[in-house]
């Protein structure tokens, strides 16, 4: 009886791109927004915090204010109140009352669409500018999230030294075109089928069909 083969790294591309597509043909943000401010200041709230948690906050918080100039008014420790169940509250609620400031002061009340600019705002790092540029501005970027960075180990599509790594490896093995999409169908997979606890790398669909012959739990790095 001939022995499973696992795919070579074309053949695991082409496969995952096929699938994901096939799961998810519709990539909704799943983080309410109605513009670039909301969605820049909900990926900051996102930060080791649920999207569903962020969603429940979110509302509250846009009664406060849900411009910049509307928010640059508000006092700190009234956004903090609203964004505690987030977590990280002391330090989110600065850097949405200052990020909010230098919108109105520096860009006119609005977000830059332009990806060095996002990240010297206040709690804005790479991942953040990047699914804002992507997703509010259709500029293709890949962010990689703790999802992507565990899957893409497990898919064998990087080592995963670290977020950057990933982001450059996956950026080299899929179209341009389909970065923005992905980034998001990688993380619906992730968290529907590949979870941290759910799969080792030899449970899910995606990780069997891609490694048939692997045995052994894949140990994968931490973002």
């Amino acid at each position: 009886m001939e022995q499973p083969r696992n795919l070579l790294k074309a053949e695991r591309v082409a496969f995952i791109q096929r699938r994901l597509e096939e799961l998810y043909p519709e990539t909704p943000v799943p983080l309410d927004h109605s513009d670039p401010y909301t969605l820049l200041v909900a990926v900051l709230l996102s930060a080791q915090c649920t999207d569903e948690r962020v969603n429940q906050v979110t509302p509250g918080l846009w009664q406060l204010g849900r411009t910049p100039e509307d928010m640059a008014g508000v006092p700190v420790d009234e956004i903090r109140a609203v964004i505690r169940p987030c977590g990280l509250s002391p330090q989110k609620s600065k850097a949405i009352s200052q990020l909010s400031k230098i919108l109105v002061n520096e860009y006119h009340g609005k977000v830059p669409e332009n990806m060095a600019a996002l990240e010297t705002l206040p709690g804005v790092g790479h991942k953040t500018a990047s699914v804002v540029m992507s997703q509010a501005f259709g500029h293709p970027a890949f962010p990689v999230d703790t999802h992507i960075h565990r899957l893409a180990q497990r898919w064998g599509l990087t080592s995963g030294k670290n977020v950057a790594l990933t982001e450059k490896d996956l950026k080299r093995l899929f179209p341009q075109d389909r970065w923005n999409k992905l980034h998001l169908q990688i993380i619906f997979y992730g968290r529907e089928y590949c979870t941290a606890r759910g799969c080792d790398g030899t449970v899910c669909e995606i990780c069997t069909s891609c490694y048939p012959a692997r045995k052994k739990p894949k140990l994968t790095r931490k973002a």
